[in-house]
């Protein structure tokens, strides 16, 4: 059998030893190096970065405007706060603070108010900041909220399996969330690393299927790779695919009803995950009203 090899776009060129080529998460396994600040988009990882994170950045830079604020109010003196003395500096130093956070969200309570020109030039120029910093901090909070994601579950591992009068290769895939995903594609691809005139090369072969695709998903698919002549798999062992540095990189797409976009994950299974001669055990079952019960916390369970 011929091999047909093509580069998706993660370089046939290999020099080393690596850990993987996706990583868990869907994430590539790419570092950048050399960009200068003109190639950093703030947006770009404020709107992908985790929601823990993304509330952090946000309290954190609230608390570093209005404490610069504050220094500023306090460096004009005491004399250009109404309201805002204190009986020491760190006390002075707090009402500019808290009359900072009044300014910056236009909630202006009335206790403390501007007094002198500079004070006054000042809180104007916050207000401006504030109106734009929350008008910024609304649209990044709306982007990642209507933004489509997909939470398609992969099962831990895949395995090798009988399949008619040959085995397969199968790994399991999972809607985590309650809406609804339909006309679903599955595109996998092998990964060995391969030695040629002396130099490793990275060889990629799509991967055919059972089925390529299915209508719905609100159980599980199990995504079937038959082994047989046509298959790059058809006899290899496990000590095989651990020589080449098998790589199993799956790519999912799928169109979201809720969103009505169409939505992708991405997915990797190294050769040390693959279980040979076992098979997925079944992940829903029947209730006693005749209803189907999805238990996704056993889509990738073992038999």
């Amino acid at each position: 059998m011929q091999k047909i090899s093509f580069d998706p776009g993660l370089t046939q060129q290999f020099t080393a030893p690596f850990r993987r080529v996706i990583n868990k998460d869907g994430s590539f396994n790419v570092h950048r190096r050399g960009t200068t600040w003109r190639d950093v988009h703030p947006y770009l990882h404020l709107i992908n970065m985790s929601w823990s994170r993304f509330l952090a950045v946000l309290f954190l830079g609230y608390l570093v405007v209005n404490t610069l604020f504050a220094g500023i109010y306090f460096g004009l003196g005491p004399d250009q706060l109404q309201g805002g003395a204190g009986s020491t500096a760190f006390g002075r130093f707090l009402s500019g603070f808290f009359f900072s956070a009044h300014t910056l969200s236009t909630v202006g309570y009335g206790n403390i108010s501007p007094k002198g020109l500079a004070a006054n030039v000042v809180s104007s120029f916050e207000s401006l900041v504030g109106v734009l910093g929350f008008a910024v901090a609304t649209g990044l909070l709306f982007g990642r909220v209507s933004r489509p994601s997909a939470r398609i579950g992969f099962s831990e591992t895949m395995v090798v399996a009988p399949y008619q009068d040959v085995t397969s290769l199968q790994f399991r895939v999972v809607n985590q969330r309650s809406n609804s995903l339909m006309e679903l594609e599955v595109r996998p691809m092998l990964m060995t690393v391969e030695t040629g005139n002396g130099q490793p090369k990275r060889t990629y072969q799509m991967l055919k299927l059972e089925r390529e695709k299915v209508l719905f998903l609100p159980l599980t698919w199990t995504v079937v790779h038959p082994i047989d002549g046509e298959s790059p798999l058809w006899g290899k062992t496990a000590e095989d695919l651990a020589r080449l540095q098998a790589e199993l990189l799956i790519l999912v797409k799928a169109y979201d009803d809720t969103f009505s976009q169409t939505v992708l994950a991405r997915h990797s299974y190294r050769h040390d995950e693959i279980v040979w001669g076992k098979r997925f055990a079944p992940a829903f079952f029947v209730d006693g009203e005749g209803d189907l019960v999805l238990e996704v916390g056993k889509v990738g369970e073992l038999a």
